[in-house]
């Protein structure tokens, strides 16, 4: 029987039932080989060699390929149908022969199917192909770059900047986005304009709105009324005139629909839709498309196959009706320049099978699949039909000039099933309906006015007068004409959506890397994510600008796209590989030796002045913005730490002040709140963040007591009182009733807590740390007592599901840690998100015990066994086995590991099971 080679037990599983007994099919579990992390693994003084190592993980699976050749010398790879798969393709093929399971009599093909069904894996089945030798140098190129970027530049970062972790081809270039998108909002500074509307009535009573556009004859632009005064003569201007309607304009609008989905636009509309992030998106897709749901989902093409065409427009004909199919098909070609990873969109496999169809019970699964389905439905819908009229309005003599808007949906068509999502809310069509207007008739200002708009804009409630006025807004004749204060505002930071629009239209990256690069900025707490915004932490600024002044064209975003380019060309044919390398490493590497003759005090004087503007912004007093705001009289100098990047005075340590790099806004903080026992109690800013201190450094006492501000405590709203109950934690609750010892309530690392000797129970909110009592606290401590002592099996279930159907063993599900799971035996599979225990059902968990025992290989017997164990209580605990001691590896070992394991390459075992 041939053996056939995927990358995942759940594909193979689903493969194994279309091709049946006649074939052995086999996971691979992602790449088996990789770069070893150490000097010389690629070798750019002996032509750019690349020494390969099959991983521990990776050697059992390889083998098992090696033994099922035994029996049949026939190899069909059948890995993704993109470089990735190419490339794990070739290392297996490159594996086996090294251990001469593949001889020269052996069959090796390789085949590629874009969606796992029947039709498409038997079709690929009977049209194999060689591997493919220009994508597999063009990964080869990919991976030495990113190998030599990570391996060469990171230990300049760790020499010259304590605290950096590392560097990446294209990783850096990401970060570079964030952080010059953030000092673009810092430096941003806030214009004042404002607008005027009214509200109209029709002479049969119907009222509208509509917006002045013409003041003194001249056509106003956005910022023509800059400020009170002149939105007041405007406010006045409008409601001391007569108006009438001079036009009315209705023009037909058709909107078509957006192409199908390939994987940047299918990341951005799942983050803009149910704010998943990339990584989140893709492990989605990635089961979806296992379980033969959709299309592959790596991919930078939006044409559609033929066959699938015609089902969408079955599909919609069946469900909305014949009038919402257009009368040809609506074709979609790739924009993206030389797509080498384009083979179809993102689509459902079954275009009659909606989610509901398919009773997914992953949510995440469920609603990605619901969203691919309607876009790929809406692709091939009707163009909806709108009709958009436009009213002039006007004062005899020319001198005032509004406008009202509303749009209309004749026919709803693409709408009916899906909208594409947007990323800022800005002045879009005004989606209202208009009444009945005809030209030349009178428009007077409407009884009902626009009061409530202008308390809500105004913050006020109620009030009488012909004009009011407080600053944010202006009302005038009866009500009806309303001034707006707006303010513009700074660009937005990028949410993973955003960002990975915006490395699209800059060609960096490719689809595979999107996810793993947006992980790995965030996993080397360069950027964090707070309400879906990406926001640079301080260490991955001060990387940024050290980059962008030692290393300028590596970050720079037209090479790094240039480069994407040319590797686009290597994987074409068009390029030869090595020759690319050379001309990469050449300069790059004359780079790295002139840069690390540079000492610590020279790099940081450098970025001090390249920070300056951002560090020490012009002060309202106009004193010079180093000079230190605590002592008076050191001077403010960029420093670094492990921690990242602060600013410190010069006179440390006589002098202690620090702030995170923020500017004044930081150093407003710092005050002192009052005195206590003669002691000074002040607010400080630090590198981690606000905190209050009794008293100053002594030679007695070199660090006094500090307490650092809870999560939900605001700097501005500290005081003496609040600052006094920090310094005095942790708080004795009382006595443990068992021993006598004392309970403990304070604030730690990882939040509230309670504390009995060295047992520690965590507490939800702050607030519990001042209030709760002896009663409560035992019972806490005793509840972990439990969970500690017992084990997960020692805690009672949340529900008892009964026993497995097949293997034997209770079902249950229990609590854990990061929310409820089903536990079988060994078998832990965490539920769904938003299913509650009470929900979930046997059959619901035997289906995730069994998902879950693929991805972690669990064999069936083994779980069993265990299950078995866990029913009865009585099994025999055997001696544990000797352990070989492993040689300690020396220190330098353990930087070249993290070297290289920071290089931009996608996940380096896409393990996808």
């Amino acid at each position: 029987m041939p053996v056939v080679v995927v990358e995942s037990p759940a594909k193979a599983k689903t493969i194994n039932k279309f091709l049946g007994s006649d074939y052995v099919v086999l996971a691979s579990y992602g790449h088996v080989r990789d770069l070893p992390a150490k000097d010389g693994s690629v070798d750019p003084d002996n032509g750019f060699d690349m020494t390969w190592e099959v991983g521990n993980d990776s050697k059992k699976h390889v083998k098992a390929i090696a033994d099922a050749l035994k029996d049949d010398n026939a190899l069909i790879l059948a890995t993704d149908p993109d470089r990735e798969g190419e490339a794990i393709s070739w290392h297996l093929r490159e594996a086996l022969t090294k251990r001469k399971s593949i001889r020269k009599d052996t069959d090796v093909r390789r085949v590629t199917f874009n969606a796992i069904t029947k039709a498409s894996v038997t079709e690929a089945m009977k049209n194999p192909r060689d591997i493919d030798a220009p994508l597999v140098e063009a990964y080869l190129a990919r991976r030495a770059l990113d190998y030599l970027v990570g391996f060469n530049l990171s230990p300049v970062l760790w020499r010259k900047l304590p605290g950096a972790r590392s560097a990446g081809r294209v990783q850096s270039v990401c970060l570079r986005l964030i952080v010059e998108r953030e000092m673009e909002i810092e430096a941003f500074r806030p214009r004042e304009y404002w607008s005027v509307k009214a509200l109209l009535t029709t002479p049969r009573g119907q009222d509208f709105e509509a917006r002045l556009v013409t003041l003194a004859g001249k056509k106003l632009d956005r910022y023509d009324l800059e400020n009170e005064t002149q939105a007041e003569m405007a406010v006045q201007a409008v409601a001391s005139r007569t108006l009438k309607v001079t036009s009315v304009e209705a023009k037909p609008a058709n909107r078509n629909p957006s192409a199908p989905f390939m994987t940047s636009t299918l990341q951005q509309e799942a983050s803009r839709k149910f704010g998943m992030g990339a990584k989140q998106c893709m492990a989605a897709a990635q089961r979806l498309y296992e379980a033969g749901h959709i299309t592959y989902m790596r991919t930078d093409g939006i044409d559609m196959a033929p066959e699938a065409v015609h089902a969408a427009r079955d599909a919609i004909a069946s469900r909305f009706g014949k009038e919402y199919v257009p009368s040809s098909p609506r074709m979609y070609k790739n924009k993206a320049k030389n797509a080498q990873e384009a083979h179809e969109c993102i689509r459902p496999t079954d275009m009659e099978a909606d989610a509901q169809a398919l009773k997914l019970t992953d949510a995440d699964q469920r609603r990605l699949y619901d969203l691919i389905w309607k876009r790929t439905l809406a692709c091939q819908m009707e163009a909806a039909r709108l009709e958009r009229t436009t009213v002039e309005i006007g004062a005899p003599d020319g001198q005032v000039g509004l406008r009202a808007t509303g749009q209309v949906v004749l026919f709803d068509g693409f709408m009916r099933v899906y909208e594409e999502g947007r990323d800022d809310a800005g002045d879009g069509d005004d989606d209202s309906r208009l009444p009945q207007i005809m030209e030349g008739e009178a428009a007077r200002f409407a009884a009902a006015g626009l009061r409530a708009e202008f308390d809500k804009a105004a913050g006020t409630e109620g009030g009488s007068g012909e004009t009011t006025r407080n600053g944010a807004a202006l009302l005038a004749a009866r009500d009806a004409v309303l001034a707006l204060q707006h303010h513009t505002q700074p660009p937005p930071r990028y949410t993973e959506a955003t960002l990975v629009k915006k490395m699209e239209e800059l060609g960096i990256g490719r689809p595979s890397t999107y996810a793993s690069v947006l992980s790995t900025i965030q996993d080397r707490e360069y950027v964090r994510k707070d309400k879906n915004r990406l926001i640079p932490e301080d260490k991955g600024r001060i990387v940024t600008i050290f980059l962008l002044n030692f290393f300028k064209r590596y970050v720079e975003y037209d090479f790094t796209a240039a480069l994407e380019d040319e590797l686009d060309d290597v994987s074409a044919g068009q390029m030869d590989y090595k020759e690319l390398l050379r001309k990469f490493w050449r300069d790059f590497s004359a780079a790295i030796a002139e840069t690390s003759e540079l000492r610590i005090a020279e790099v940081l004087d450098v970025l001090d002045d390249a920070l300056a503007p951002q560090l020490y912004p012009p002060r309202e007093d106009g004193t010079d913005p180093r000079t230190c705001p605590l002592c008076g009289q050191g001077s403010l100098h960029l420093k670094t730490s492990r921690s990242g990047g602060f600013v410190g005075c010069s006179r440390y340590p006589e002098c202690r002040y620090t702030r995170p790099l923020g500017g004044d806004a930081a150093e407003a903080q710092d005050r002192v709140l009052g005195h206590d026992n003669g002691d000074e109690i002040t607010l400080r800013s630090g590198r981690f963040g606000p905190y209050v201190q009794r008293g100053e450094p002594t030679e007695e006492q070199p660090k006094p007591p500090r307490a650092s501000l809870p999560k939900g405590w605001a700097a501005d709203a500290m005081d003496l009182e609040k600052a006094l109950t920090l310094l005095s934690l942790p708080r004795i609750v009382g006595t443990h009733p068992e021993d006598g010892e004392p309970i403990e309530a304070g604030i730690g690392r990882y939040g509230p807590f309670v504390k009995h000797n060295r047992l520690y129970a965590n507490l939800k909110e702050v607030d519990e740390v001042f209030e709760i009592g002896i009663n409560r606290a035992v019972d806490l401590l005793a509840e972990k007592a439990a969970k500690r002592g017992g084990g997960r099996g020692a805690v009672a279930p949340l529900k008892e599901l009964g026993e497995h159907p097949s293997e034997g063993g209770p079902v249950n599900v229990m609590e854990g840690r990061y929310g409820p799971y089903v536990k079988w035996g060994k078998v832990n599979a965490t539920l769904p998100k938003g299913t509650e225990p009470a929900q979930v059902t046997l059959e619901m968990a035997v289906e995730l015990i069994a998902e879950k025992a693929s991805k972690s290989g669990t064999k069936k017997g083994g779980a069993r066994k265990t299950a078995a164990k866990s029913a009865s209580g009585t099994a025999t605990a055997k001696a544990p086995a000797a352990k070989k001691t492993a040689a300690k590896k020396p220190a330098a070992k353990k930087a070249t590991t993290k070297a290289a394991a920071d290089a931009d390459s996608p996940a380096k075992k896409r393990a996808k099971g």
